[in-house]
């Protein structure tokens, strides 16, 4: 399974991006997709995830009400699309796959097998 991210950039605060992560190989092994970032000298960070089914999502408080995943299942695609971005979503972010069946909640990063390479997100002040 390879998982290809993209769509970072640099926005003002207040301003929008949409990261994509295009899934190829087999994901039978997979329940969700998820969403995390990683800002200089933090440690790696929730910040949503979708069912593979597409029903039920999860996100940090932090980014609720402005950050919304979605997935095209016929381009085998899961979206972040960021609206209201603030300076503090400044980081690298990562999309993953989650095992199925994998400990913990969706949250968990240790649950999740696959891994994108990331893209830089930079919202300036």
């Amino acid at each position: 399974v390879q998982l290809q991210a993209s769509g970072g950039g640099l926005v003002p605060a207040g301003g929008s991006l949409r990261l994509s992560c295009a899934v190829s190989g087999r994901t039978e092994s997979s329940d969700a997709m998820g969403w995390f970032r990683q800002a200089p000298g933090k440690d790696r960070e929730f910040v949503a995830a979708i069912t593979w089914s597409g029903g039920t999502t999860y996100y940090r408080d932090a980014v609720k009400g402005r950050f919304t995943i979605y997935r095209d299942s016929a381009k085998n695609t899961t979206y972040l699309q960021m609206d209201s971005l603030k300076p503090e979503d400044t980081a690298v972010y990562y999309c993953a796959a989650r095992k199925i069946f994998a400990d913990g909640d969706y949250a968990y990063a240790g649950g999740y097998e696959y891994w994108g390479q990331g893209t830089q997100v930079t919202v300036s002040s």
